[in-house]
């Protein structure tokens, strides 16, 4: 690490009220260029602390930069990793009210809620797949707090992975029989179609990135609790949403999901 604490809790209280008073900021990384991952993921710990001291509760985790052409391309081997409050749960076609977002954008996902907890190192698959009690479809709603969208990955880490909301289909799916690489996914947009993947654009299985998950947790002592919701990373490019937009979600075998912006 190279930022002190005094750094820390500054720049997780910059970010988290930009988030809270919905208005941009630029790139931490520009005025603190030489920041590790431990300071950003240190960071994103706070705004956690600050959220909890509050009274929200944590309900589940999330896997970002889950593809493999998007790691290339930022370089980096791994996804990102963010946690999930209970105020940014959605109801099944509920509505999500922009004036609360800077920039809104949609991804489509495959949740995966547990039977019992799940710690690294050393998760693969197989232990993903035996820790599962269900899968749903998601969709996350991601909004980055740095203007125009524009980060780098250490600053996105600290900023939670620009997780904000996330809504769940009631079809909770076991997995026996599935195949959730080749699950096609379809996500339209005001009755649209606006993308359209399948299962394996995610890390090749969406299990991995649950592993993988784990795995980074396991280095920091923490764990996946049994009953918390994963969201495994988005299938396809995010989708940009306003107010008026209706958003809904199939994927093959699992059901559907929705949500409204108003």
């Amino acid at each position: 690490m190279t930022l002190d604490q005094a750094s820390i809790i500054k720049l997780a209280e910059h970010i988290e009220n930009s988030e809270l008073e919905v208005h941009d900021i630029t790139k931490i990384t520009d005025d603190y260029p030489d920041m590790d991952w431990d300071d950003a993921y240190a960071i994103q710990d706070e705004i956690r602390r600050r959220k909890q001291a509050r009274g929200a509760r944590v309900v589940g985790f999330k896997a970002g930069l889950t593809s493999f052409a998007k790691m290339k391309q930022m370089g980096v081997e791994t996804p990102v990793f963010g946690f999930l409050m209970d105020y940014f749960t959605v109801a099944d076609g509920g509505e999500v009210a922009t004036s609360a977002l800077i920039h809104p954008k949609v991804e489509p996902e495959i949740a995966f809620v547990l039977k019992h907890p799940l710690q690294g190192p050393g998760c693969h698959i197989g232990s993903v797949l035996a820790a599962t009690d269900f899968i749903v479809p998601a969709i996350e709603v991601i909004d980055s707090r740095y203007r125009d969208f524009k980060f780098d990955l250490k600053s996105v880490i600290a900023d939670n992975c620009s997780s904000t909301r996330f809504v769940i289909g009631a079809s909770m799916t076991p997995l026996a029989g599935l195949d959730l690489r080749t699950l096609g996914v379809v996500m339209e947009k005001n009755g649209q179609p606006v993308a359209i993947g399948a299962g394996a654009a995610v890390l090749n299985h969406p299990a991995t990135a649950v592993a993988e998950l784990a795995n980074h947790l396991g280095k920091r002592g923490e764990c996946l609790p049994a009953g918390a919701v994963i969201l495994s990373g988005g299938i396809t490019e995010a989708v940009a949403v306003a107010a008026g937009d209706h958003v809904s979600l199939r994927i093959q075998s699992m059901g559907s999901t929705s949500l409204r912006f108003i």
